[in-house]
């Protein structure tokens, strides 16, 4: 398949009988269940809505007072409310959820419903209630790979504590905070300050956690934690979960809100957003690709797959999206954090680890780069992630890139972070349970190619679509590939 990018050896695909021999040694997986959150709403239909319409959902942020940050506008997911999409004996967890897990917990409710599926904690809730011809899970055949960032702490629940960490002159004291005596004599330290339960709310794997109480999946569970690639590292481990007949089914995805002070002030650090000043016009920085582009727009939501047992889905009938033909993983070699503490790469890097990660994809699939229909990539905005990513395709797909359609989700939604790469994957399947491309929405305008990818401007259209590549880099530098088929033989 030629020579690799610079530092990447070409990946040597087994012979075809090998790769026969190990395909057929494996249960086959597929997609039967999409529940998706972002700034587009709530639910698969309306972020299809939104991509097929080249709608941007981005805008002014409205959930904190941004003026102070370079970057004031995102993507928020308009009147969510947990609550209505959990058992009523399970509400009052509901305010110990952080933002991102209540994502989670929407998107998961939505797509064991949009599956077909019922669990113990699908039967009461008013907003996506599971019919009576459901099937029911099985607790320990039931498995679930969430992805999650940095859960940011709200505000108001830090001040509180950090009041009281402070030394004789005022200022703020380390030792209070974790081990002196708090202001009001009683002996504790200003952690004490903090809400009783305000470990359990800021965890990680409190997505999964809450997703596995609610609908008492028993099965293999994991959290991965990887930024944009999350979603696509946990499809892929779902996968494997299955293929190795350790569960039937899995929930499998990722989500996370940034749209806090904290994670736009993380993100501002790590040179990720665009510079919006006092601009409205969220369509104006959707620049993926583009080296006039300053960064991305935030955003939070994402999506959870319902993962199956192709011989599970279809002794029970389900409808099946796509089959999750290959899988591959790997780590990019340029700097974690582009120009914080190292040198900007530069527009001629290669993200070596994505391009081990789609070559690996490809052989997992037994496909060829010639096959590949469509690409579902990250597209993120950020100059140093998108020259590396889009050299990275060139490098797998040669000349042939500039001739496959591409689909792009950040500039209708803003970058979900863990949350980014499932809603690519929700993209790529419903593109092809749809046979249509998505419009794409690109500031320099229709017909415009800032990149060797076909990323202009341009409108819906129907299209004949098999076999789609979904990939990502991400700020950590962890990325992840899946190529995604239309199951023919359950069409």
């Amino acid at each position: 398949m030629g020579i690799g990018p610079t530092g990447c050896p070409p990946l040597k695909f087994p012979r075809a009988f090998d790769r026969f021999y190990t395909r057929r040694m494996q249960r086959d997986v597929v997609i039967t269940g999409i529940g998706a959150v972002s700034a587009a709403g709530t639910g698969a239909d309306a972020l299809w809505q939104a991509l097929d319409e080249g709608a941007v959902k981005t805008g002014p942020i409205s959930a904190l007072d941004a003026s102070g940050f370079p970057c004031r506008l995102g993507g928020e997911v308009p009147d969510l409310k947990a609550r209505d999409f959990v058992p009523k004996s399970y509400r009052k967890a509901t305010k110990v959820m952080a933002r991102d897990t209540e994502l989670a917990v929407v998107a998961a409710q939505l797509a064991i419903a949009d599956a077909g599926l019922s669990s113990r904690g699908s039967g009461e809730t008013g907003s996506c209630a599971t019919g009576d011809g459901a099937h029911a899970i099985v607790p320990e055949r039931t498995g679930c790979q969430i992805g999650a960032g940095l859960l940011s702490a709200e505000v108001n629940e830090l001040t509180a504590a950090l009041a009281t960490s402070t030394d004789d002159q005022g200022r703020f004291d380390l030792k209070q905070w974790g081990s002196g005596s708090a202001a009001g004599g009683d002996g504790a330290n200003a952690m004490g300050n903090l809400p009783p339960l305000w470990m359990l709310k800021y965890l990680p794997n409190m997505l999964a956690c809450h997703v596995t109480i609610i609908h008492g999946a028993e099965g293999p569970s994991n959290t991965i934690t990887c930024a944009e690639s999350s979603g696509i590292l946990c499809v892929g481990e779902a996968s494997r979960v299955i293929e190795r007949g350790d569960a039937d089914v899995c929930f499998a995805g990722g989500a996370e809100s940034k749209l806090n002070p904290l994670g736009l002030l993380r993100l501002t650090f790590a040179k990720r957003l665009a510079d919006t000043g006092e601009s409205s016009d969220a369509s104006a920085f959707a620049l993926p690709y583009s080296e006039s582009s300053t960064g991305g727009l935030p955003g939070e939501g994402g999506a959870i797959l319902m993962i199956e047992g192709r011989a599970h889905a279809r002794a029970r009938g389900a409808t099946i999206y796509a089959e999750v033909a290959g899988f591959g993983a790997g780590h990019s070699g340029v700097p974690i954090f582009p120009g914080v503490f190292d040198e900007d790469p530069g527009p001629t890097q290669t993200d070596a680890g994505l391009f081990r990660a789609i070559r690996a994809a490809l052989d997992d699939a037994g496909v060829e780069p010639d096959e590949i229909d469509a690409i579902v990539p990250g597209a993120l905005g950020v100059p140093s992630a998108d020259a590396g990513e889009q050299n990275a395709l060139r490098a797998v797909f040669g000349d042939r890139l500039a001739a496959i359609e591409t689909i792009t989700v950040a500039p209708n939604v803003g970058v979900a972070t863990a949350g980014h790469g499932a809603l690519l994957l929700a993209a790529g399947a419903l593109a092809i349970r749809h046979q249509r491309l998505p419009a794409r929405v690109h500031a320099s305008g229709t017909g415009t190619e800032p990149s060797p990818l076909r990323v202009g401007a341009c409108a819906s259209r129907d299209a004949s679509l098999h076999t789609v590549l979904v990939c990502t880099p991400s700020l950590g530098g962890q990325v992840g590939a899946v190529v995604l088929r239309k199951s023919d033989r359950d069409a």
